[in-house]
């Protein structure tokens, strides 16, 4: 399972366990609201941490990006016919501005990273 799934289940986890622990505190029922704060506070946990691992990953999936000796933005021309660019130029890239690592890298335009000049 992704890590993305891995998170999106832990926030389905957590809202059943708060809707769980808002009808213990309507009943008064004091060991289930203990229970469900446990164990809120526990998934949390465990989601900050999964996010944190997240946030470590793309930026190191950056840091190599950025590291690569050649970039430029990709041309409308380019991005039309996108498989046969790729097939030109091995090793390449291309990262979009509106994605997690696009906005790691606070890019602009499509941008393409390869090891050697396109």
């Amino acid at each position: 399972m992704s890590l993305k799934q891995e998170l999106q289940n832990l926030h389905n986890r957590i809202d059943t366990c708060q809707r769980k622990l808002e009808a213990a505190k309507g009943r008064g029922d004091q060991d289930m609201i203990s229970k469900f704060t446990d164990e809120i506070e526990k998934l949390n946990k465990k989601a900050s941490a999964m996010k944190h691992k997240q946030n470590y990953d793309i930026s190191k999936e950056g840091k190599t990006l950025t590291d690569m000796p050649f970039s430029r933005p990709i041309t409308k021309a380019e991005q039309a016919d996108m498989g046969k660019l790729k097939k030109s130029v091995k090793g390449l890239v291309v990262v979009h501005p509106t994605t997690k690592l696009g906005k790691e890298l606070k890019l602009e335009a499509m941008t393409g990273y390869a090891p050697k000049k396109f």
